[in-house]
């Protein structure tokens, strides 16, 4: 049973480049004026001459790191999602992806996180962007024990990649980093089940363990999936639940179009159709609000899935 902590995956970040780069000096943070909301301040205290701030630069802020990535260092990008992955994607695709750059993309309060700022701080098309550009991986953490284990990985991974996380403390889908099986590109069972699979990422994947839960006092023992990698997507998972389960529900913090859900569509609808519902936010500007209400009002929610899942089940 998973403990019912809550802390930022933005905090976890900060900890885990503290302590790497005591014995890592190519580690270098940058920030567009955002070490605040991406609680950077303990690294930039810690590391002041391993820290760069661009100011509000999003475009200047994914150049230089690529600079510092080519003359042999790590950087990790800290900037906003919904600024990040829309005025720098030009960057992205050419300094990073295109020159293979080994460049950390950090893009924080992602999703719906800033709440009641509205469709202009929303990221809700980060995933669909970031995800079409060749060369580039693509990763949602779900909780702060995965954001440690991830932000290991990507020391280990030489490469560019889009790492979007939320800004608001996240409840536990691990009891510990250390039971983690980690690995780029490879899904998470965290339920096993032979009724519908529940395929998530982020912070949605607490929303889809706990409907499983739900589900599973009443007898339906429903598959859920971390897919905490959107590319590489872990085909293999995919098309294993589609042939041992009735049918895929997606959860996802985004568009439903170009996401998650049209990643794992991709790859059902070429190798084995089956029923599928994808859960996200609609084709609308998304209304203002609180995660957690947002989460209800586009049906992001336990209540939500089970109706989804015995819709399934019928059809079976």
């Amino acid at each position: 049973m998973t403990t019912v902590n809550k802390i930022a995956n933005r905090q976890v970040i900060c900890e885990t480049l503290v302590e790497q780069a005591a014995t890592d000096r190519d580690i270098v943070v940058l920030a567009s004026d955002s070490r605040g909301s991406a609680a950077l301040a303990p690294f930039a205290k810690a590391y002041p001459e391993q820290f760069v701030e661009t100011g509000i630069a999003e475009q200047n802020i994914v150049g230089i790191a690529a600079g510092l990535a080519s003359a042999g260092k790590k950087p990790f990008v800290a900037s906003p999602a919904c600024f990040l992955s829309m005025r720098a994607i030009e960057q992205i695709k050419v300094d990073v992806a295109y020159s293979a750059t080994n460049v950390k993309l950090v893009g924080i309060s992602g999703g719906v996180s800033y709440g009641a700022l509205g469709m202009s701080h929303h990221s809700l098309q980060d995933i669909a962007v970031t995800r079409a550009i060749p060369g580039l991986t693509v990763i949602l953490p779900a909780d702060r024990h995965e954001t440690r284990r991830a932000i290991e990985a990507l020391l280990q991974h030489e490469g560019g990649v889009y790492m979007r996380i939320g800004r608001n403390p996240v409840q536990d889908c691990y009891e510990s980093a250390e039971e983690i099986p980690f690995e780029i590109g490879k899904a998470v069972e965290l339920r096993q089940g032979d009724a519908v699979t529940l395929i998530a990422a982020g912070e949605t994947v607490r929303v889809a363990l706990d409907a499983a839960d739900c589900l599973a006092a009443e007898g339906i023992r429903c598959r859920v999936l971390n897919m905490h990698t959107i590319k590489p997507l872990d085909t293999e998972a995919v098309l294993r639940a589609a042939e041992e389960t009735a049918g895929i529900i997606t959860l996802e913090e985004h568009s439903v179009h170009g996401g998650l859900g049209a990643a794992v569509a991709e790859a059902v609808v070429a190798h084995r159709p089956v029923p599928m519902r994808i859960v996200g936010i609609p084709d609308e500007p998304a209304i203002t609000g609180t995660t957690a209400e947002l989460f209800e009002h586009y049906g992001i929610s336990v209540a939500h899935i089970r109706e989804l899942v015995a819709d399934l089940l019928r059809q079976r």
